[in-house]
């Protein structure tokens, strides 16, 4: 399981390919066919992004626990958050509200991972 685990890699590509995802589905056109696939698509980016953080979280926790569990709950509510600002959208509900907290909760996650042992060391 070195893949999942040695770096992350597989982790940032996964959700770096998913926040591309949803900003490309958050600006299309209401109701499209297009935007329903890429929807479908990036649901199965937010487990690929659930599963190799989960990976990581139960390999590298033990380092220091109670803040892999903080991002670990924070990267799972920026995926709750990226989901509902599509779901509201096509719904025509006003979507502000959940915008406003996925860019908190997004850069608070990144905040996170980026300074713990096993991210990259810019702080």
């Amino acid at each position: 399981m070195g893949v999942f685990t040695d770096t992350t890699h597989l982790h940032i590509f996964t959700w770096v390919v998913a926040v591309i995802l949803f900003l490309a589905a958050a600006v299309m056109a209401k109701g499209s066919k297009g935007r329903k696939i890429v929807h479908m698509i990036l649901r199965l980016f937010y487990i690929l992004v659930i599963i190799s953080g989960a990976f990581l979280f139960f390999t590298w926790s033990s380092a220091d626990a109670a803040m892999y569990g903080v991002k670990f709950l924070l990267g799972v509510l920026t995926v709750g958050f990226m989901e509902m600002v599509l779901v509201r959208q096509n719904k025509d509900k006003p979507t502000t509200v959940f915008w406003v907290l996925f860019f908190i909760s997004f850069l608070a996650t990144m905040f996170i991972g980026l300074s713990l042992p096993i991210g990259m060391d810019f702080f």
